[in-house]
């Protein structure tokens, strides 16, 4: 029975949506509309109109953009920053006047100030950077800033000097130079000045270790040594024979002359050097034929 019920209902859940399908009775149902809700939207966005068209619209005043050198100069001034109208700023590369710069060398910049002002100003650092030629609002590398905090009187001069040391994969390339002055007054009023902005191109060292050159030298030298071995060669199998030298025979105790001294030795051990008597090959015989005969 329960097997049966259970069939039933899994029939009447298979065939209970197909039926509402071929009947077509499924339809949603659309939520209705506050007819006086949208009659007030309408009034409203009447009213608004009606609102605006009475204001008169004024003409906004026109700004011209700065252009030629100001604009160059208004772009690589950093943000927040102005220049002061009382100072002047002069820089000269002591090193490289022509402004040839070396990459891999310590490079230093003497920069001069003049305040023009009434005024003190107090100069508070220089730091120097790298930025893409074609837009300097791009860094490539920060050099370490230099403080100074020193006190420029008005009517006087001060001249600071800053180094930097670019590393020597930068040779060959043009590259932005910025060199920034911060400065404030007394009345703390803080300025900046782009004392330096310019496209620079760092050469390469010659002197310089490279490693190419090294090898070449090496190369050279071994070949100059064989070629030095080689004739050497060739000039003594041709032109000259080694002299042979004569072997060292041992004469050993010839003519009866020795350097040994047998007095230290035994009388027993001495007589070794003695000759034996030669005897005559008859007496030989007869002495064996005598023992023979006793035997």
């Amino acid at each position: 029975m329960f097997k049966l019920l259970s069939v039933l209902l899994v029939l009447g859940v298979l065939l209970f949506p197909t039926t509402l399908i071929t009947i077509n009775t499924v339809y949603a149902e659309e939520d209705p509309v506050d007819e006086e809700a949208a009659t007030a939207a309408d009034d409203e966005e009447v009213t608004t109109e009606e609102d605006t068209s009475d204001v008169k619209v004024e003409p906004e005043p026109e700004t011209t953009a700065p252009t030629g050198k100001d604009a160059e100069e208004e772009e690589k001034q950093p943000q927040g920053l102005r220049i002061s109208p009382d100072a002047s700023t002069v820089v000269l590369f002591p090193d490289f006047p022509e402004k040839q710069l070396p990459a891999g060398q310590p490079i230093y910049v003497l920069v001069g100030f003049h305040n023009k002002g009434e005024k003190d100003f107090i100069i508070e650092s220089l730091d120097a950077s790298f930025r893409y030629p074609q837009d300097y609002s791009y860094y490539i590398q920060n050099f370490t800033g230099t403080a100074y905090n020193t006190l420029v009187k008005p009517g006087e001069e001060a001249s600071f000097k800053y180094g930097f040391h670019p590393h020597e994969s930068y040779g060959g390339r043009p590259f932005g130079l910025t060199i920034m002055m911060l400065y404030k007054d007394s009345d703390g009023n803080q300025y900046g000045a782009g004392v330096f902005n310019e496209t620079v191109t760092f050469h390469e060292l010659e002197e310089n270790f490279d490693g190419e050159t090294f090898f070449l030298y090496v190369l050279l030298v071994a070949v100059g040594l064989l070629v030095i071995f080689g004739i050497n060669y060739a000039f003594n199998k041709s032109g000259f024979k080694k002299q042979s030298r004569q072997a060292a025979t041992e004469t050993g105790t010839q003519n009866g002359r020795t350097d040994i001294d047998y007095d230290w030795l035994p009388k027993e051990a001495a007589a070794f050097n003695k000759p034996s008597p030669r005897q005559s090959p008859k007496r030989r015989r007869v002495k064996r034929s005598t023992g023979s005969g006793e035997e």
